[in-house]
């Protein structure tokens, strides 16, 4: 459901960069977890057992297939997006914040962090 959701983010966006600028851009990279969904929307030979998907994810699929969005996997472990939808240990959170290259703000007084 979120890939689906940001495809069509992805493709506004697009829409809205070519109107302010006239250029064509490269393919928007949506990263997913899921491969089931990734090879549904790559292979329209899917289709036959596929045909309780609702249609936005049939427009989903056009759009990969016309190259507009392209989904690659990403590993669970790896979605630094976790950081706000999930409780996780400390190293973790740690972890994803870094790769966020997120910084401690230097403005604060030690007492405030």
């Amino acid at each position: 459901m979120a890939a689906s959701l940001d495809s069509c983010e992805a493709i506004w966006l697009r829409k809205m960069f070519f109107g302010l600028f006239g250029q064509a851009l490269t393919p928007s990279v949506i990263y997913c977890d899921n491969h089931s969904y990734i090879k549904v929307m790559e292979n329209p030979v899917f289709h036959d057992r596929s045909k309780h998907i609702e249609i936005k994810y049939h427009f989903i699929r056009d759009y990969v297939q016309k190259g507009v969005v392209k989904l690659e996997h990403i590993s669970t472990n790896e979605q630094v997006l976790e950081i706000f939808t999930k409780a996780l240990p400390r190293s973790k959170h740690v972890y994803l914040r870094d790769k966020m290259e997120v910084v401690k703000n230097t403005f604060l007084s030690k007492r405030e962090c």
